[in-house]
């Protein structure tokens, strides 16, 4: 691999297979650990770029998991803790499995000639909603669809927010979070999802699709229900 630049950061779909890239400023090595379902392998990424860490993969697809492996400095008083025997999850990963591993997934979607509808500040009206209280209880919604994104996007809850004259959904954190320990034993669990894993990744559990590209999938169609019911979506986005 010779390259002046990085490629985008996490992993992108190139025919023929894939590329990936990761800021590690400070690691003197990282490695992807990648598992297809077939077989599992390892592959040593070329850096420091600029800072980043790249690598070339061809033959991986959608459905591929992976992890990070960083070696390096530990020195807490700057905030290094390398350690090779940890895996790591892709910071820019598009989905995250249940399992704790990032997923490749196919980014191809009908979106349908959808177009954000853009209402003017003077008429919007917002709404701030968390996906599982919006649609847990309303019994327009199918059982089997409340609290998910597919509930969200269900015309009975867009003609909800028709009938109250909400112009404008934000929706409270969707990105993919866990509960933190503490909360786990007392035997809660993080309700509002201020504690992201990964930004780019949409939370699993509030799809009714159980697979990662099918989280993914069902989140897009939310969207553009909402956008063609005339509904803005905005996501309420804390960098904890």
């Amino acid at each position: 691999m010779s390259r002046e630049l990085p490629p985008a950061p996490g992993m992108t779909l190139v025919p023929g297979g894939a590329e990936f890239a990761v800021y590690a400023a400070h690691a003197t090595g990282v490695t992807l650990s990648l598992d297809d379902g077939h077989r599992e392998r390892r592959v040593e990424l070329e850096g420091p770029l600029h800072g980043w860490w790249c690598a070339d993969l061809p033959g991986v697809g959608p459905g591929t998991r992976y992890t990070l492996h960083a070696d390096g400095p530990v020195d807490p008083g700057r905030s290094l803790r390398y350690d090779a025997r940890t895996p790591l999850l892709d910071p820019y990963a598009r989905a995250l499995d249940f399992g704790g591993s990032a997923v490749v997934i196919d980014p191809t979607f009908d979106w349908g000639g959808d177009v954000p509808p853009r209402h003017p500040w003077s008429s919007s009206v917002l709404y701030e909603g968390h996906v599982r209280g919006l649609t847990m209880l309303h019994p327009g919604i199918p059982s089997h669809l409340r609290g998910t994104y597919a509930g969200l996007g269900h015309p009975a809850l867009i003609e909800h927010l028709h009938r109250i004259g909400v112009t404008t959904l934000e929706l409270l954190p969707v990105h993919a979070f866990v509960s933190e320990p503490a909360l786990l034993q007392r035997g809660l669990i993080n309700y509002w999802g201020y504690n992201s894993l990964g930004f780019f990744a949409p939370h699993g559990r509030y799809a009714a699709a159980a697979d990662p590209q099918g989280v993914v999938d069902e989140f897009k169609a939310m969207v553009r229900a909402l956008h063609s019911g005339g509904i803005e979506v905005i996501l309420d986005v804390v960098y904890n």
